[in-house]
């Protein structure tokens, strides 16, 4: 027995229709769902729910943790700006990748990365750095 993937990504939200302006028309998530207390978006394999929830924090939270979504290459920039010109800008990007790390609407730390898990892992092989270890197997 195992976990084969993630199912769902549910974040507490203050306001449904703030955060579908920002996750349907700002980062281009489908809309599949939607009621008074919440909505079910889509991106690509990602199924999002926003849930509203009156205990939402509106600061973030002081640590690292992130959610990362994929962004084609030919659309990070343009993307990026956007997000930038918003002022939602929390961290600047240090790794391996183009990223932009932004927050929403009600401060949960998000981020745009180009490349994927195996093109990390290629760059650790080609680039031996910061004590990382590819497993391989």
């Amino acid at each position: 027995m195992r976990v084969t993937g993630i199912n769902h990504v549910t974040l507490a939200v203050s306001e449904v229709d703030r955060s579908l302006t920002f996750y349907r028309d700002l980062l281009g998530f489908q809309l599949r769902a939607v009621w008074p207390k919440g909505a079910y978006l889509e991106a690509g394999s990602l199924w999002l729910c926003l849930s509203v929830d009156e205990q939402t924090r509106s600061a973030p939270h002081p640590d690292y943790s992130h959610i990362a979504f994929t962004v084609d290459e030919a659309d990070f920039a343009h993307l990026s700006a956007r997000l930038i010109a918003e002022g939602r800008i929390w961290k600047q990007d240090s790794s391996e990748g183009a990223s932009t790390y932004f927050l929403d609407p009600d401060g949960h730390k998000l981020e745009i990365h180009v490349g994927s898990l195996q093109s990390r892992l290629r760059h650790y092989r080609e680039n031996p750095s910061k004590g990382v270890r590819v497993v391989d197997g």
